[in-house]
């Protein structure tokens, strides 16, 4: 651990500890990390001035992708290999 640095406690509800560390694990860091980042950057800008968040589908989205997925799993719809043969079919 560097010299320069100090160990604090900070408690909160232990579900939150875990949906927070599986967030900042996805980004690529642990927890002290993101309060690091959150605490500098507060300094700098003399307030909470960002968002690290994942992005999140919409509902609109999320009904896209639920619909082609079961489009690709119906063994009645068609498929294609490729554009050629799609145009083809098209052209009929």
């Amino acid at each position: 651990m560097p010299a320069n640095t100090t160990n604090i406690s900070i408690r909160m509800d232990t579900k939150l500890k875990v949906q927070a560390e599986a967030l900042f694990a996805e980004l690529g860091m642990n927890l002290s990390t993101a309060f690091n980042i959150f605490v500098r950057q507060s300094l700098r800008e003399g307030g909470i001035p960002f968002e690290i968040k994942l992005e999140q589908p919409n509902k609109e989205t999320i009904a896209a992708l639920m619909e082609a997925e079961r489009i690709a799993n119906d063994p009645s719809i068609k498929g294609y290999n490729d554009l050629d043969e799609l145009f083809a079919e098209l052209k009929k």
